[in-house]
């Protein structure tokens, strides 16, 4: 059940009318926009794009007391992806949303991981518990997720069919006008863009697109009917220039990857078939277990993507993560290579920071929103920055082709030199619980 949502009086949020159309002075009209301002929808918040980011904001807003429409140009949520692996930063933001323990009930707890060589070798094996007895490792099925964050808010706060067609600032800032596909208008005090890696939103504002890394990945879940035969562990495979991964998600489903060295992205591959033949060839005489998983994984759940990543430093690298009352947030903002695990992690983390800098602004009225904008942009850019830099140079040192350097990784690095516990230090997240405001 959807919590009350209470705004101050200058907010004239849901106040049982609909609040008077701003004063056409107000908005900087192009000539794409020249429409009556009668036919202009007026909202406080908008959230642009239906993902974990989007739904995760509009939930923590929520918990704070603030009401938003989430706009998603999709007939539905996303069905299609593969899994996501959350660890105890993941978690904790999940449970201040409320659907930390529905989830559990889901998908088992990861005890530990095991690496291994191509021809199955045991390079290295942990136990998450005891490198860290805080840690928690789940792997989540995407669509899954995204209909259990749904769940929590209103049945009218997501718009579907709502592709954003372009975007416009008011002559003062104080609002920003949203034109819809099918030329519908909103009117907006704030937007906040969750539209993806490649977000029409932080293009907008000056992003450039995200860069490309020089590795692809496919990815699948196998299907087991009758039950999957894994221990709890995910189980990492390195090659030269090619690794791979297979994890339990379910009782019945395994998430796997196959990551490739790449010069370009390639061409947009669709047909599965061809997808599972270049992936067989990569692996071909791997592990048995993992040759098992792909040979059970349904055509219709094999991808292939291009990775790539944003290092965000404003000022330097990038642009401000907010222009005037328009921000960003998760892979809109500071996409990451897969390599660490925490992509999705940190969306979550950025949807309560900013639901609660949101709070505090509109809340006691002595900080603006813009003030608010940069406030979490001061906070977040310092944890984002390293964590991205620091994934991207796992993948790399991962996806070496020099037989030294991999011989040095498989004999020496692994097995004698690597401790897992500092390596999940990034997991480490504390933040202010999320209450309604008063």
């Amino acid at each position: 059940m959807a919590s009350a949502v209470v705004m101050p009086q200058k907010w004239a949020l849901l106040s049982g009318r609909p609040p008077p159309p701003p004063p056409p002075s107000r908005l900087r009209i192009r000539p794409s926009f020249c429409v009556s301002m009668a036919a202009v929808r007026n909202e406080d918040i908008v959230i642009v794009g239906a993902g974990i980011a989007g739904l995760a904001t509009a939930v923590a807003l929520q918990k704070v007391g603030i009401g938003s429409l989430v706009l998603e140009q999709s007939e539905s949520l996303r069905r299609g992806g593969t899994s996501l692996t959350f660890f105890k930063n993941g978690w904790k933001v999940l449970d201040a949303l409320g659907v930390g323990d529905e989830l559990r009930t889901q998908f088992p707890e990861i005890q530990g991981m095991v690496v291994k060589s191509k021809d199955g070798r045991e390079l290295r094996s942990f136990t998450f518990k005891e490198e860290d007895e805080s840690q928690e490792v789940r792997a989540v099925e995407r669509s899954t997720l995204l209909e259990t964050l749904a769940n929590q808010l209103p049945p009218t706060a997501i718009s579907f069919s709502s592709k954003l067609k372009s975007i416009e600032r008011g002559e003062n800032d104080e609002e920003t006008t949203l034109k819809l596909e099918d030329d519908s208008l909103i009117s907006a005090k704030i937007v906040i863009g969750c539209d993806g890696i490649r977000s029409p939103i932080a293009k907008w504002m000056g992003f450039q697109n995200p860069r490309y890394v020089g590795h692809c990945a496919f990815r699948g879940l196998g299907f087991y009917p009758n039950g999957q035969p894994l221990e709890p562990k995910v189980t990492y495979v390195y090659g030269r220039g090619v690794r791979a991964a297979f994890v339990p998600v379910s009782p019945t489903k395994v998430y796997w990857f196959v990551c490739f060295n790449s010069p370009s992205p390639g061409e947009k591959i669709t047909d599965p078939s061809i997808m599972r033949k270049e992936v067989e060839k990569l692996v071909k005489d791997w592990p048995s277990e993992l040759l098992d998983v792909i040979e059970c994984t349904p055509d219709d759940t094999i991808i292939r993507t291009p990775l790539v990543d944003r290092w965000v430093w404003p000022g330097i690298f990038s642009p401000a993560v907010s222009i005037g009352n328009v921000v960003l947030v998760g892979d809109a903002w500071h996409p990451m290579t897969p390599n660490l695990g925490q992509g999705a992690c940190c969306a979550l983390e950025d949807s309560v920071v900013l639901a609660q800098k949101l709070a505090k602004a509109i809340k006691f009225g002595g900080m603006s929103v813009e003030d608010a904008l940069r406030s979490y942009e001061t906070e977040r850019w310092p944890r984002i920055f390293p964590i991205a830099v620091r994934s991207n140079l796992v993948g790399t040192l991962l996806q070496f082709e020099n037989p030294a350097v991999c011989s040095f990784r498989d004999n020496i690095l692994l097995p004698k030199l690597v401790s897992l516990g500092p390596m999940l230090e990034h997991t480490n997240f504390d933040f202010e619980p999320l209450q309604p405001m008063a």
